[in-house]
């Protein structure tokens, strides 16, 4: 039996806030935005392929507009793909990196700041990335990631802003809530994730794919120093 669209993306979109709202899933930031109706849901076709982008950048502003118009905490934006559901960690993360410089060129060709709170270098230890002029941290999911917690049946793109962690920081929240995911994510996957650090301490570039990747990793992503072309993608 054939869904039509609106149908279809409504079932990936609550299979993916199901996933969320399991009781093993660890992130209680992700889980409070599912649960307070805050988290934004694209469905797009293919991460492979940059079809959907100038539908999901749209939709990524108006995410920002009314997180600007209402900044309560916990508020992300999620990209749900309809596949592919076979790529390895490398392939996963070429394509996350090239969805989100395919978003970030557009942003910088339609003249949108960066926010100058964070920086776009991705070797630098204040590294995000930027749109509509707010800093945002993605965190990858796929089928064949080696982490149980990133581990969701079709590959998925979360962007999380980051206003909402110096908020955090700011409220003497953020130690607390980052303790908690941190055992949740150890007993679901039995070790601790090697990869997570503090914003400031390293770049936060090497954490998106939710791959382990050593000291000589290079990120293939490029901040605005070198000039957008818009593509018309």
């Amino acid at each position: 039996m054939l869904f039509p669209r609106d149908d279809h993306d409504h079932v990936r979109a609550q299979a993916f806030r199901d996933f969320i709202g399991s009781r093993p899933f660890p992130c209680v930031g992700a889980k409070s935005a599912v649960a307070k109706g805050r988290m934004k849901i694209v469905v797009a076709r293919d991460i492979t392929s940059g079809w959907d982008d100038m539908r999901i950048y749209p939709a990524l502003l108006a995410f920002i507009a009314r997180y600007r118009r209402d900044p309560a905490i916990f508020q992300s934006f999620a990209v749900v793909f309809e596949g592919p559901g076979d790529l390895s960690e490398e392939q996963f993360e070429h394509h996350l990196w090239t969805r989100a410089q395919s978003l970030s060129d557009k942003d910088s060709w339609l003249g949108q700041p960066l926010d100058g709170r964070v920086n776009d270098d991705p070797g630098n230890p204040h590294f995000s990335l930027s749109f509509g002029g707010e800093g945002f941290f993605i965190v990858g999911l796929h089928p064949r990631a080696s982490r149980p917690a990133r581990r969701f049946s079709s590959p998925v793109l979360v962007f999380n802003l980051h206003a909402q962690f110096e908020q955090l920081r700011a409220e003497g929240r953020y130690e607390t809530l980052r303790s908690s995911i941190l055992k949740r994510d150890e007993a679901l996957a039995g070790s601790i994730n090697p990869m997570l650090a503090r914003h400031g301490d390293s770049s936060e570039a090497r954490q998106y794919s939710g791959r382990a990747v050593d000291a000589s990793w290079e990120c293939p992503f490029q901040g605005r120093a070198k000039e957008a072309v818009f593509d018309g993608r």
